[in-house]
């Protein structure tokens, strides 16, 4: 009997698609990031505190996306940078809050017109439609995603 192959190419796969399209996106904002001594994993995490400062480290973690232990590493390069420092909480003091220093904060007017450039650039020759169904597309992907991870998380505990 002959065996049976399946052929996915990589060009099909929306996986493989998504993710060159982002290490282009990263390599290019890197190279804006750079001259300023900002790292894209340092980047995730101006951009979490720019929005909200005060946030503690777990809550970091979740909001960027990445595990304890690579947030404490970018958490302690940006403290030894002088870009954030840490405090204990008044309300809780078990917990750590992170803060954006003055330099910290004054980097977002400087480095966040970079991410609008990168951005345009990434969105160039699209109509506004198509940026549109783009991030409604990327938006249900991501979507997709959490269910699936919370149906797992579902089965695992009622089968444990």
């Amino acid at each position: 009997m002959a065996k049976q192959t399946f052929e996915f190419a990589a060009e099909q796969s929306v996986g493989y698609l998504m993710r060159g399209a982002h290490r282009r996106y990263i390599q290019d904002l890197q190279s804006y990031l750079e001259p300023h001594g900002i790292t894209i994993g340092m980047w995730y995490f101006f951009r979490a505190l720019w929005q909200e400062d005060g946030l503690t480290q777990r809550e970091l973690s979740e909001r960027v996306g990445l595990m304890g232990a690579t947030t404490a590493e970018q958490l302690n390069n940006m403290e030894r940078a002088g870009y954030i420092v840490r405090r204990r909480s008044t309300e809780d003091r078990r917990k750590i809050q992170v803060y954006l220093t003055p330099m910290g904060r004054r980097l977002r007017s400087k480095l966040l017109p970079y991410a609008k450039i990168n951005s345009d650039y990434a969105l160039k020759g699209f109509s506004p439609s198509e940026v549109a169904f783009l991030r409604f597309a990327l938006m249900r992907i991501i979507e997709n995603f959490d269910a699936r991870t919370l149906e797992r998380k579902q089965s695992e505990s009622d089968d444990g």
